[in-house]
């Protein structure tokens, strides 16, 4: 068994905490890069707005009111995957400086022992 002084579990959970932080931000700004303007986002956009040009062309009201209903239902789809990617860094960066405030209140080693 590996003996663990109150120093060490305490470094352990801020290092764990600030590697965690790190990789909520990482995620985060992956989520914000990839997924917010996908290929899928724009070929269903740009079908959409084809579709909606028909329907006007041709009188078709039913037709426009569903291309519409479609378009925002993209944006909003768009919208929660950037609500997503910059939650995860919010909460990334929340973790980091939680972690250094941890590491601030830390007693060094040797007091410790003291």
């Amino acid at each position: 068994m590996i003996p663990l002084t109150l120093h060490d579990l305490q470094m352990i959970i801020v290092v764990t905490m600030l590697a965690i932080g790190i990789l909520f931000i990482l995620l985060g700004t992956f989520i914000l890069v990839t997924r917010s303007y996908g290929k899928e986002v724009r070929t269903l956009a740009a079908q959409t707005a084809k579709l909606g040009q028909k329907g006007i062309g041709e009188e078709i009201s039913g037709l426009v009111s569903s291309a519409s209903e479609l378009v925002l239902s993209i944006n909003q789809l768009v919208r929660t995957a950037n609500g997503i990617g910059v939650f995860l860094i919010a909460f990334g960066t929340l973790l980091v400086l939680l972690s250094y405030w941890v590491t601030t209140q830390i007693a060094p080693a040797g007091l410790l022992a003291a």
